[in-house]
């Protein structure tokens, strides 16, 4: 038996729609499937957790031990993204200023929840232990350096690392024409 859930296995969770060529594991944690799209060609590794409203475009790995929490306000992750090992990305965050109380085991009214899309755009890279947090986007071609922190949109095809976050140089787009290579061939 392999490690990645059958068709039939996608199917039974209720995602709100899955592509062909999807490879997810039998490790992953999906919380609120009927909110989240997963296109075609992607992997999920072990251990990840999909959590609430997420749209997955094609051609994307998400690395083992990694979180996606969308909450009301979203995910999106376009083609060609590579999300690594232990990248949490977050579209919702608690206030943590002291006005109001936190954690899940707290009724809503006593807490004050911030809510805003996160956007990871074509070819982006976001390297191991990686932290993104809500209303960024990391535009087209963009790396994100291993142990960062996103708190910022970052521009498209530079590189940007460490905490906060912070550009130390532009990245080559020579890999665009690979794209046209590479989508006329697997079409």
């Amino acid at each position: 038996m392999t490690s990645f859930m059958s068709k039939k296995e996608l199917e039974n969770i209720g995602f709100k729609s899955v592509g062909e060529g999807v490879l997810l594991s039998r490790n992953v944690k999906v919380y609120g499937a009927e909110h989240i799209t997963i296109g075609n060609n992607v992997r999920i590794d072990d251990f990840c957790i999909l959590s609430r409203k997420i749209e997955i475009g094609n051609n994307v790995h998400i690395a083992a031990y990694s979180a996606m929490y969308g909450g009301e306000a979203g995910i999106k992750i376009d083609d060609f993204a590579n999300i690594s090992s232990r990248v949490c990305v977050y579209a919702l965050s608690d206030d943590f200023s002291g006005r109001t109380m936190t954690s899940p085991m707290v009724p809503d009214k006593y807490k004050e929840v911030f809510n805003s899309p996160v956007y990871i755009g074509r070819h982006v890279i976001i390297g191991t232990g990686s932290t993104i947090l809500p209303g960024t986007r990391l535009n087209e071609g963009s790396v994100v350096g291993a142990m960062s922190l996103v708190k910022k949109d970052v521009p498209a095809w530079t590189v940007v690392v460490g905490i906060p976050a912070r550009k130390i140089k532009d990245r080559e787009k020579g890999l665009l024409e690979l794209e046209k290579e590479f989508l006329k061939n697997n079409g």
